[in-house]
């Protein structure tokens, strides 16, 4: 599978991220499997986070057993000294390992969130001092919000190393800055940060809990994803073809399949299969900024 590098790290990340997201739905012996095949594809990069269940957990097996050859990403949603230095002890005990490779602010949404992190009592101390302790090798972000606020964060935080953000033709092809995530692929480019795309294969929200409760969901996914594989392709396609560093497959392991193997034959795609896909879907729904759909 192809690799690219992950901005200054100096990691060569595949093409596709693992999200261990996928590990919760499933039983230990079944996780411990999924993790192989994925492994057997080639994937080098893994990203979970506390708060997906027990994702954590489901991956400490085998992500011991092969520790060299998957480069960890996790995350922490505590903005505070304090409470990013407890998350990211309970992560490293939950997985069973001495170190993360990349630690991320997970989901920043607000300007008043950017303020925290970045203060004195912030998130972004303890991840320094982390650092320097050796708990963590690399600071990175994540975000389903304002693009604008993501442009701020890479301004502002002079060691960040990698930005997670929604990616996908529906996006591409809305014209509001509040859409805008070129600028953010753009401007991590201009700073050589490492850019990991999310929401490559949403293809819309689902319909109001009154009218699909979310147990009759047919997936696992927060949005209504794509699911035949030549969409899922194209997707994946479309996705890695902006230039990203890394493409993070949906949720759901009934999908986990379609995606490694799309990333497995991806050879580019020409700008007019790009352009036609976005005149296809623009005018869909968007299930992200996440804020505009709360």
């Amino acid at each position: 599978m192809e690799t690219r590098p992950l901005g200054d790290t100096g990691h060569d990340s595949t093409v596709m991220t693992f999200g261990a997201i996928a590990l919760n739905w499933l039983e230990q012996e079944g996780a411990n499997q999924l993790v192989e095949h994925v492994l057997d594809y080639g994937v080098n990069h893994f990203d979970v986070a506390p708060t997906y269940g027990d994702a954590e957990l489901k991956l400490g097996p085998k992500l011991r057993q092969h520790r060299e050859e998957i480069f960890l990403g996790c995350k922490t949603q505590e903005r505070t000294y304090e409470g990013a230095w407890r998350e990211l002890d309970r992560s490293l005990n939950r997985l069973g390992v001495e170190k993360i490779d990349l630690y991320q602010v997970h989901g920043l949404e607000y300007d008043e969130e950017l303020n925290e992190i970045t203060g004195d009592d912030g998130a972004l101390a303890a991840f320094r001092e982390a650092k320097e302790r050796g708990l963590i090798d690399h600071i990175g972000l994540t975000s389903h919000g304002d693009p604008g606020l993501i442009l701020d964060a890479l301004d502002r935080i002079d060691d960040l190393e990698s930005v997670m953000f929604p990616l996908n033709p529906v996006v591409a092809g809305k014209d509001d800055d509040e859409y805008d995530y070129e600028a953010v692929l753009a401007r991590a480019d201009e700073k050589n940060v490492g850019t990991l795309g999310i929401k490559a294969f949403a293809g819309g929200s689902w319909p109001p809990t009154d009218e699909l409760p979310e147990a009759d969901r047919p997936f696992a996914n927060w949005y209504r994803p794509v699911t035949a594989p030549d969409e899922i392709r194209e997707r994946f396609d479309f996705a890695a073809a902006q230039g990203v560093t890394s493409v993070i497959n949906a949720g759901d392991p009934k999908l986990v399949t379609m995606i490694l193997e799309a990333a497995a034959d991806y050879d580019g795609m020409d700008e007019a299969a790009q352009r036609s896909l976005i005149e296809r879907v623009r005018h869909d729904d968007s299930p992200v900024p996440e804020q505009l759909h709360h």
